[in-house]
């Protein structure tokens, strides 16, 4: 199998793991744990697990002069993009929340024309329109509800949550095209954690694990090590193969995902609208990949 078809499978993966994650984060705050007691501890989970992953990788020294550009992907990808989703999702609906993200790719291609030079391709702005439609078609028309049952300041948040991460894909790209996923993921939520710390641990020291269920514990577990550990990875071992705006389109295939796990579990069922919903999500991937080519390590 090639290196850029491993990287879209990674990519299927890390998405149907985000799909989840709204539901899941709804469910533990904020009785459970404030936003920003669950943002100071996923990021502590997962910055230890990198930190575990790496001893048992080659020892990789990061260039000094790389440490800026790693200390800003440490503020949009993980302490300012987790605590504007946690606080935001907190306040808006995970429908309204799913919908908004759908800008993440627009905003992806227009923050790498700037930064990267990237050109801006009509088979993009196709893959984008369509991958756009297919997803807000399957949110609108979904069983569980529509639009519009948000929180407008959540609802703002979830925007500036788009922004970063889109701020993100692109600053960490020239890094991954240089060490390993692994190394720059310690080094980002090690720094990540340091920036959270003021707000995250007087909210953590303030939650009651007395009223915890187990249900909420594997929650917990889930957001740490799956959404925080595991997706983090996939997505950034995508980039090293692919373009950020390829990584972000893949955001259209949340929905689709969610939709097919609730078919699997007998909690859906399969209609006209899901199936071209589908088919537009992923005609949308294939243009913007078809457009962006191979790029990174070979």
């Amino acid at each position: 199998m090639s290196k850029i078809a491993k990287a879209h499978l990674a990519l299927i993966a890390a998405n149907l793991i985000f799909g989840v994650t709204y539901a899941v984060a709804k469910q533990v705050m904020p009785v459970y744990l404030s936003p920003f007691a669950l943002v100071f501890t996923r990021i502590l989970g997962a910055c230890m697990l990198f930190w575990i992953t790496s001893l048992f990788l080659n020892r990789e020294k990061v260039e000094r002069k790389d440490f800026p550009r790693i200390l800003l992907a440490a503020l949009f990808g993980v302490a300012a993009n987790q605590s504007v989703f946690l606080n935001g999702l907190n306040l808006t609906s995970p429908i309204d929340s799913s919908i908004i993200m759908t800008a993440t790719p627009i905003i992806v291609l227009v923050v790498a024309r700037i930064l990267l030079k990237e050109p801006i391709t009509v088979f993009k702005i196709i893959g984008i329109a369509a991958g756009a439609t297919g997803a807000i078609l399957l949110i609108v028309y979904s069983g569980r509800g529509g639009p519009g049952s948000g929180n407008p300041l959540g609802n703002s948040m979830i925007i500036a949550n788009a922004s970063f991460y889109a701020i993100y894909l692109v600053i960490i790209k020239p890094l991954l095209t240089k060490y390993h996923p692994v190394t720059m993921m310690k080094w980002i939520f090690l720094f990540g954690l340091i920036l959270v710390s003021g707000p995250g641990i007087p909210a953590l020291l303030e939650t009651q694990l007395s009223t915890w269920t187990p249900d909420i514990l594997w929650s917990v577990l889930f957001i740490v090590i799956g959404t925080t550990y595991f997706a983090y990875l996939l997505n950034n071992f995508s980039l090293q193969y692919v373009k950020p705006i390829t990584v972000s389109i893949y955001i259209y295939s949340q929905p689709v995902v969610a939709s097919m796990v609730a078919l699997v579990l007998g909690q859906d069922v399969i209609t006209v609208v899901k199936i071209f919903s589908a088919l537009l999500v992923f005609t949308g991937v294939y243009f913007v990949s078809y457009s962006s080519g191979q790029t990174g390590r070979k």
